[in-house]
């Protein structure tokens, strides 16, 4: 694959279409859903014209725009992994200072 191919396919994947979603209208209201998306890629020859390359693309949902009667309002996508760990995390911390004032 040509390093011109390669770019080609990288750009084609890093659309506009893969951050937001194809809008979807229920009862007057349209929701707009989005994506984190981020990539990579690298490539190299010998001179010779031996060589390779890759990309690699990565996408995890951010949220929704939601559209009603005239309004536009941000909604976020909840990891619930984050919260737990924030939880866990305060719970640690906590114990430590509980710890540490008794001792």
């Amino acid at each position: 694959m040509k390093v011109d191919e390669m770019l080609s396919g990288a750009r084609d994947a890093m659309s506009v279409k893969k951050v937001f979603g194809e809008p979807i209208e229920r009862d007057g209201v349209i929701v707009i859903p989005t994506a984190k998306v981020g990539g990579g890629g690298g490539g190299g020859s010998d001179n010779e014209g031996n060589g390779g390359g890759g990309f690699g693309l990565a996408a995890k949902p951010d949220g929704v725009y939601v559209i009603k009667d005239g309004e536009v309002e941000w909604r976020p996508a909840v990891n619930p992994k984050h919260i737990i760990f924030g939880w866990q995390l305060v719970a640690v911390v906590a114990l430590f200072v509980f710890w540490r004032i008794i001792r």
